[in-house]
């Protein structure tokens, strides 16, 4: 991490990704299973939000283009938060700096860390937007009415979240065909040119901006991004903003059997609360929630307004395109895959005791085709292997459902997304 993050020349900064295990071999940013991502909101003492996206490189390189200088009016609180589409990342403070301090970064718990996130300074972030929110000097927009005639979903809304809600970012950066990385604005897309790869981080939040929204005739919560032109783009902080001011009950909020914030694979009030502070949710026994995993796997999968939402909305999601061809043939099949890999990492069988209440299709090359969902309790049928690359019908053997890797702290990482 570069000398003072907070600052406007810390944000401009590049910050350097390294392998912390040389046996293994070197990390490259430019490597989309090894990306790691840095997104930045910025708010002024008048209630302005903008964002700006930090830049990350391969340590001993030069960017594929200058960043953009960073605007930070005095008296601005600055939140940052982190992605990875690997396992774990471990923020550290540059030689000869005290960055990690000098942000206020949490990493997670002493050695147990979070895992794909992490964030720096987002409980003050968080304590001055709230309280330009209260004196109406930032205006949070409703989240509107989806297709379905529901509510929009937010970051706590049961039908979207999976086994680790509020993770990673919604920052894009372009590289060269050298490995090189430059920032998302018109002016790198047309140095770059047409052979620049778009590198996007996994996550919950650019899922509901980029493909549930969309899907659903909904709207994120969007400003400026200094970085990208001044588009307006969404974020994670953003989101969890809108999910404060509008989500309806019942909420989802980071619970104790997330896998992020386990302890050795125990459960920790401790490092939950710790995630918690740094997405803007009231720790754990605030607000009558105590953080029970059981409740969660429950609303998750019991509730109409949670993941059977989306089995209600099969038509629509069908219709949307899949977040990853590879892995399932469209939205509705690839929130299907991503429910029931979340049933099994949240534990939710021994948790409720029932079987998992949502099986998969997969073609001949594991690709997800199809998904039913049945009632908490029952067990749903064996859908089979479909032929390759078709997307319904019945064969031979059922395929196992894809799993995630654990990562060196026991825990499962969910499958990118």
């Amino acid at each position: 991490m570069p000398a003072n993050p907070l600052s406007a020349k810390g944000l401009a900064t590049p910050y350097q990704l390294v392998a912390t295990d040389a046996a293994m071999g070197p990390c490259h940013e430019a490597n989309a299973n090894q990306s790691a991502f840095v997104e930045a909101a910025i708010i002024t003492q008048g209630g302005k939000v903008t964002l700006y996206d930090p830049l990350v490189i391969d340590q001993g390189t030069q960017p594929a283009a200058p960043t953009v200088p960073a605007n930070v009016p005095a008296g601005s609180a600055v939140g940052i938060w982190f992605g990875f589409n690997g396992t774990n990342l471990t923020l550290k403070s540059a030689n000869g700096t005290n960055s990690l301090g000098q942000g206020n970064c949490v990493n997670g718990m002493g050695a147990s860390i979070f895992g794909q996130f992490a964030y720096c300074n987002a409980p003050a972030f968080f304590q001055q937007a709230n309280n330009k929110i209260a004196a109406k000097a930032l205006v949070v927009p409703p989240t509107g009415t989806a297709k379905d005639g529901l509510p929009c979903p937010t970051t706590r809304d049961f039908s979207l979240v999976d086994q680790d809600q509020s993770d990673n970012v919604v920052t894009h950066y372009l590289a060269n065909g050298n490995g090189q990385i430059a920032q998302m604005n018109a002016a790198n897309m047309a140095k770059l040119g047409g052979n620049a790869v778009d590198l996007a981080n996994g996550s919950d939040n650019l899922l509901l901006n980029k493909f549930v929204d969309p899907a659903l005739g909904c709207t994120p919560f969007t400003v400026p991004d200094q970085s990208s032109d001044n588009q307006p783009s969404g974020s994670l902080p953003l989101d969890e903003l809108s999910a404060a001011a509008n989500q309806q009950a019942p909420i989802a909020l980071v619970p104790l059997n997330d896998p992020m914030t386990l302890n050795n694979a125990n459960q920790d009030a401790t490092k939950t609360n710790l995630y918690r502070v740094g997405v803007d949710q009231k720790k754990i026994g605030q607000g009558g929630d105590n953080g029970s995993g059981a409740n969660y796997c429950n609303n998750l999968f019991g509730s109409q307004m949670g993941i059977a939402r989306v089995f209600k909305d099969q038509a629509l999601f069908q219709n949307a395109p899949s977040v990853d061809a590879a892995m399932a043939t469209n939205l509705f099949t690839f929130l299907g895959m991503r429910a029931n890999q979340s049933f099994t990492n949240l534990g939710c069988q021994n948790l409720i005791h029932k079987p998992n209440p949502i099986a998969l299709a997969m073609n001949g090359n594991n690709v997800v085709t199809n998904a039913v969902m049945v009632t908490l309790g029952k067990t749903p049928p064996n859908l089979g292997t479909t032929a390759a690359g078709g997307a319904n019908g019945t064969t031979s053997t059922a395929t196992p459902t894809p799993k995630p890797s654990a990562t060196k702290s026991g825990h499962p990482k969910k499958v990118h997304w």
